[in-house]
C-alpha cells in the first residue's frame, strides 16, 4: 500500500502551516470543548506530542527533533493562546507589537521599531486571534462594530479594527505593560529625569498640588502617573478611573474604576464622566484619571476644586501649553455655555504643575519641562518652566545628546511645601545634568 503524502505547498511557510492545521484539527476532533475547557497548556502537551508523532509517521513527513517540538509547542499555542504572538508575549524587552494585516508583523524594543518574521497564515487566522480576545472580556467585533479596546489577563492594552475600517485586513495593536514597574531608580539610570527633578515632584505630590502629565502617545505618561503615584501616603483612599485599565498603584486602599462599552444592544456604556461623577460619592482623598480625553475634564476640574487636592492625570499634547489648549476643548464638549475665561481661571485654579513627557528619536522617554501654573493674564495661561530637557545634537551612535537644566526659578509652591514639612535643597533649581 502506498504512503499517502501531504499535498505540495508552494513554499515552506505554507508547508508548516498545513502539517499544523493538520495537527490542530485532529487534537480538537479527539478532544470535546468540555474537555478543552477543563484542559491547560501544560495538561494537554503529552497529547499534542502523540498527535505530532502520529501524523508524521502516517503521513511520512521529515521533522526534525527540534521541529516536532516546535510544532508541538506552536499548536498549544494556538489552542490556548495567541498563536504566533506567543513567542513575543514572553519577550520581555517587547514592549508594543503591531500586526498589519496577517503577513507584517512589528515590535518596539528599546523605543525602535523592526518587523519580525512572525506570520499568520491568512487574514481568517488573524481575525480568530482577534475574537479569542475581545470574547474572553465580553466584547464583541464585527461588522457592525469594527473596531474594540480590550486587555489582556496580563494586562496588556489592546486595540483592533477590522475590515470594512481596515483596507489590509484585521489590525490589531497591543500595548505591553511589563510585569516589573519601573521604579525610580531605573527611571534615573535610564535618565529619564534628575534627581533633583523627582524630589521636586515628589514633594509636590506628598503636599497635594494637582498634576497634569502630558506628551504625545508612548511617551511614558502612564510610566510617570505610576511613578509619581508612590508618594501618595499610604493611608489615603485613592480612586482611579481609566477607559482601559493600565495603572498598577501600589498603596493598599485604592478602588479601581473602569468604563464599560455599549453593549450588542447598543445601550449600556458607562463613561468615565459618569464615573468621576460617581467617584466623588465615594469619599475618595484623591482622584487619579488614566486619562482625559473628553467632557469628564469639567468634572476632574470641579474635583480639584473642591477638596480633592492631589489628584492626578494624563493629557496628550505636544506641549505643557497645548495641554492647557486641549483641556479648554474638552471642558466645552461638557458645556459651551461657560465663557473662555471662566474656563481659564478654573484651569489655572485646579492645575498646579504640568508634566510633560517625550520619546525621542532613540527610542528613550524623557521629562522635558516641568511648568508650574500660575494664573490668568489677559485671557492667557500663565507658566513658568522650573526644569526643563535642551537637545544639543546627536552622537555617532545616534543617542540623543543634551542636559537637563533648572532654569533658575523657584516656584512659588515651595510656601507649600514647606508647610507640609517638605524642604528641598535650593541648590536643586540651579543644577544641570548632562545626558551623553
Amino acid at each position: 500500500m502506498a504512503t499517502r503524502t501531504l499535498p505540495r505547498p508552494t513554499t515552506g511557510t505554507e508547508r508548516w502551516f498545513e502539517i499544523k492545521s493538520q495537527i490542530h484539527s485532529k487534537l480538537l476532533n479527539s478532544l470535546s470543548p468540555d474537555q478543552l475547557r477543563a484542559l491547560n497548556k501544560d495538561g494537554v502537551r503529552g497529547q499534542v506530542g502523540l498527535v505530532v508523532e502520529k501524523l508524521v509517521s502516517d503521513e511520512a513527513i521529515p521533522l526534525t527533533v527540534i521541529e516536532r517540538e516546535r510544532l508541538t509547542e506552536e499548536v498549544l499555542d494556538e489552542v490556548f493562546g495567541l498563536g504566533p504572538l506567543e513567542p513575543l508575549l514572553k519577550d520581555p524587552a517587547v514592549s508594543d507589537i503591531l500586526v498589519n494585516g496577517f503577513d507584517n508583523v512589528y515590535v518596539e524594543r528599546g523605543g525602535r521599531l523592526t518587523e519580525t518574521n512572525i506570520r499568520f497564515r491568512d487574514t481568517a487566522h488573524v481575525r480568530m486571534i482577534i475574537d479569542r480576545i475581545v470574547s474572553a472580556i465580553g466584547r464583541r467585533i464585527d461588522d457592525s462594530s469594527p473596531v474594540v479596546d480590550a486587555r489582556l489577563s496580563d494586562g496588556s492594552r489592546v486595540c483592533a479594527v477590522i475590515p470594512p475600517l481596515s483596507l489590509i485586513g484585521p489590525v490589531l495593536t497591543i500595548r505591553r505593560f511589563g510585569k516589573k514597574l519601573l521604579s525610580t531608580e531605573d527611571l534615573l539610570k535610564n535618565e529619564t529625569l534628575t534627581t533633583g527633578m523627582l524630589d521636586f515632584l515628589s514633594g509636590c505630590v506628598e503636599a497635594r498640588l494637582n498634576v497634569v502629565i502630558s506628551g504625545g502617545s508612548g511617551s511614558g505618561k502612564t510610566t510617570m502617573l505610576n511613578t509619581l503615584s508612590r508618594f501618595i501616603p499610604e493611608e489615603e483612599r485613592i480612586v482611579t478611573i481609566e477607559d482601559t485599565a493600565e495603572l498598577q498603584l501600589q498603596q493598599s486602599h485604592v478602588v479601581r474604576l473602569e468604563t464599560r462599552p455599549m453593549n450588542i444592544e447598543g445601550a449600556g456604556a458607562i463613561t468615565q464622566r459618569e464615573l468621576v461623577i460617581n467617584a466623588l460619592r465615594m469619599r475618595p482623598d484623591r482622584i487619579v484619571i488614566g486619562e482625559c480625553r473628553g467632557p469628564e475634564a469639567l468634572d476632574m476640574l470641579q474635583a480639584m476644586n473642591t477638596g480633592h487636592d492631589g489628584s492626578m492625570t494624563t493629557v496628550h499634547a505636544n506641549s505643557a501649553r497645548d495641554a492647557f489648549s486641549r483641556l479648554e476643548t474638552m471642558v466645552m464638549m461638557a458645556s459651551q455655555h461657560i465663557p473662555d475665561k471662566v474656563i481659564r481661571q478654573m484651569l489655572t485654579s485646579a492645575i498646579h504643575l504640568v508634566v510633560h513627557t517625550v520619546r525621542l528619536t532613540d527610542g528613550t522617554r524623557k521629562v522635558s519641562g516641568i511648568s508650574e501654573v500660575l494664573g490668568v493674564d489677559e485671557e492667557q495661561v500663565e507658566m513658568q518652566e522650573v526644569f526643563e530637557f535642551e537637545r544639543s545634537g546627536i552622537s555617532p551612535r545616534g543617542r540623543v545628546l543634551g542636559k537637563f537644566r533648572a532654569t533658575g526659578y523657584r516656584p512659588s509652591c515651595l510656601d507649600r511645601l514647606k508647610a507640609y514639612g517638605i524642604h528641598l535643597s535650593h541648590s536643586i533649581f540651579q543644577e544641570e545634568h548632562e545626558v551623553k
